[in-house]
């Protein structure tokens, strides 16, 4: 199957898929046990919502399941969140704390040293090309990275997620002014809820490229999953009105974000 799904664009906006894949390679699959194979921690229609929203945005999306190896966590296997529950590179139990594989075939050492080869690292050197495509046209890239996950993981966080979290690693990972157009983006949205830099920070990709003074900015947006499906509970179907209304306040701030990246350009700096 192939790894990753490209569609090259103009603009300086990449946006980041890493969790909107289903495919399992059968020799894993048959390794998942039944919770596994639900594959619930999907980011459920994230490429679905996003699609046409920004014209000419160069996308980059992962077809593997995140079961078979994580694109948003550290190839070395560092913790995002060290003392906190969160999953691994390629992750143990599900969101809930759940087993996912069937008793004694566990991903060992070697097969994480393969998955790291086969699945891994072409998705993300596919999106360093892009990065440094984009950012040669513009000398300003930013890399929007699209996620999404249930509003309510008592193993991960307490209560009720916000509608929109976004992460910047406290700041580290963009312009100040990225950081608040989509703040500012989620906080004028009528009706949803957002925080900056609240349970997710931003992920391994975001932190990873997001390097401000080289004129690399990246940011993550995390959705509740209750904004855009008909229920977070299989089969997690796409709610078309409610998607139409979120898609709306994306929208814009994609375009916001894209109107600073060619103002700056414009200007003739990087940030």
């Amino acid at each position: 199957m192939p790894v990753f799904e490209l569609h090259q664009g103009s603009s300086p906006i990449i946006l980041g898929l890493p969790h909107t894949g289903t495919e399992v390679p059968a020799d894993i699959w048959e390794r998942l046990n039944g919770n596994g194979r639900t594959l619930a921690d999907t980011d459920w229609h994230i490429h679905d919502l996003y699609a046409g929203l920004l014209d000419d945005a160069t996308t980059v999306r992962a077809t593997f399941h995140r079961y078979v190896i994580d694109a948003n966590r550290d190839p070395a296997g560092v913790s995002l969140y060290p003392g906190q529950n969160t999953t691994g590179l390629v992750p143990e139990t599900d969101f809930d704390g759940n087993p996912i594989w069937n008793e004694g075939e566990e991903p060992t050492d070697a097969d994480i040293a393969k998955r790291l080869q086969q699945f891994h690292a072409p998705y993300h050197a596919a999106l360093s090309a892009e990065i440094a495509r984009v950012k040669a046209i513009h000398g300003i890239a930013i890399l929007y990275d699209c996620h999404s996950i249930r509003s309510h993981i008592p193993f991960l966080f307490d209560g009720a997620l916000p509608d929109f979290n976004i992460g910047t690693d406290m700041g580290r990972t963009c312009d100040p002014a990225i950081e608040t157009i989509v703040r500012d983006g989620g906080a004028e949205a009528q009706g949803y809820t957002s925080v900056l830099n609240g349970r997710f920070k931003g992920g391994w990709t975001t932190r990873h490229y997001g390097k401000p003074e080289t004129g690399v900015h990246a940011i993550q947006m995390e959705l509740a999953q209750s904004t855009h499906l008909a229920t977070e509970t299989p089969p997690f179907a796409y709610d078309s009105d409610k998607a139409s209304r979120l898609r709306i306040h994306l929208k814009d701030i994609l375009q916001r974000l894209e109107k600073f990246a060619l103002d700056a350009k414009d200007r003739g700096v990087t940030a």
